[in-house]
């Protein structure tokens, strides 16, 4: 006989008196663990040229984890870095982002692989996420997808050297050889 297993909301995750990270995934409680440094040195670079790059041009607002993104009652992530658009600042609330972020970008660990690259990827496209990055430190490789009638398809592919594009924030760049330095 098969028994129910529990479908998790966020408001209910959000209520869990413990220190740990969590992300909710089509009700699945997930619990986050801590990043390796080379994760934190990647998403610390990236954060830096995303905040300056958006600030400057007074182009909305940057955000790196933990934060919760509640895309549904049963979908709440913590991307590793996040950007919402001024014309879209309406879903940062006081204790989370409440919809589709502009951007979601994703430094993904060997324990994520499958969870960021085609569970999360589906469910962001599903619900309207603009731009997502994935970006694989051991390979020094990063994808970046936009969203194209309801599905992803490949903005800006780059290998160890050479620069990515956002195609949602025209002239961001990155250098790939910065990014991956001291990997």
């Amino acid at each position: 006989m098969a028994t129910a297993t529990k479908r998790w909301t966020y408001e209910e995750y959000y209520k869990l008196n413990d220190d740990k990270r969590y992300e909710v995934i089509e009700g699945e409680l997930i619990e986050l663990f801590t990043p390796a440094v080379i994760h934190q040195r990647i998403v610390k670079r990236l954060f830096i040229e995303l905040t300056e790059f958006v600030e400057k041009r007074n182009l909305g607002e940057v955000f790196i984890s933990p934060i919760d993104v509640v895309l549904s009652d049963e979908n709440a992530f913590q991307p590793d870095i996040v950007f919402v658009s001024k014309e879209n600042a309406g879903i940062v609330k006081e204790k989370a982002i409440f919809g589709s972020p502009d951007l979601v970008v994703e430094v993904i660990s060997p324990s994520t692989l499958k969870r960021d690259t085609e569970d999360k990827k589906k469910l962001h496209a599903k619900f309207g996420v603009k731009e997502l990055w994935l970006i694989f430190p051991g390979e020094k490789a990063v994808e970046v997808f936009s969203l194209k009638d309801g599905d992803y398809e490949v903005c800006s592919f780059g290998y160890d050297s050479g620069k990515v594009k956002s195609c949602i924030l025209e002239g961001f760049e990155l250098n790939l050889e910065q990014l991956f330095k001291e990997v």
